[in-house]
């Protein structure tokens, strides 16, 4: 089987595409990787270090229906057809693309099935979907600081499991803890006053 970089290069930059494309078209490549596959497609675009206006809400909801599905055991997900089928500009896909396809292939470059019980046996899947959709309520959350690093928790955590690696899923779940970190602290900022975390980190790399 075909890495996942090699496979969204052939599809987005070596093929003739139409001006957009569906989540529906894109998942033709998933085959039996199909829940790994999706998680790390959805949150591509919000844990790269680059603005992503518009696609951390719809895609933490899709992420959050996915992880619930996890969650209950399902073998195969379901996703509305409405969104499935929402109609995404091939240029805007590719842009994302390029920041995302080194890193995966940083990560390809050091996976391999190992710690499988992780991401195959029910209470591995249950733990990782709970993370997840604590993670994609994150990205829901229209405030600057909540998205990217929950994302980045769930795209590690995603990989893994497209890979059969608990061990790369282990770091994701660790991402996901820093992840809820910063995303409680910067509520509680807004909501009682004081520093975030982020604002110490900023103020710190600021000295």
């Amino acid at each position: 089987m075909a890495r996942l970089s090699q496979e969204l290069q052939r599809y987005f930059f070596e093929e003739e595409r139409p001006a957009k494309v569906t989540l529906a078209d894109i998942l033709l490549l998933a085959q039996e990787r199909i829940f790994g596959f999706l998680l790390v497609i959805l949150s591509l675009p919000s844990a790269l270090p680059v603005p992503a206006p518009g696609y951390s809400t719809p895609f933490g909801i899709l992420i959050f229906l996915l992880a619930i599905q996890l969650v209950v055991g399902a073998k195969s997900p379901w996703l509305p057809q409405k969104m499935m089928n929402y109609p995404l500009q091939l240029e805007t896909v590719q842009g994302f693309l390029k920041g995302g396809i080194p890193w995966l292939r940083r990560i390809e470059a050091i996976a391999r099935p190992r710690l499988t019980f992780i991401c195959t046996t029910t209470p591995g899947r249950v733990t990782i979907g709970i993370a997840i959709a604590l993670m994609s309520i994150s990205m829901m959350i229209p405030i600057p600081g909540t998205n990217t690093l929950p994302a980045m928790g769930i795209f590690v955590t995603g990989f893994g499991l497209l890979e059969d690696d608990g061990a790369i899923s282990l770091g994701g779940l660790v991402l996901s803890l820093m992840g809820a970190i910063l995303t409680t602290s910067i509520l509680v900022a807004l909501i009682w006053g004081g520093s975030s975390l982020l604002d110490l980190i900023r103020a710190w790399l600021g000295r």
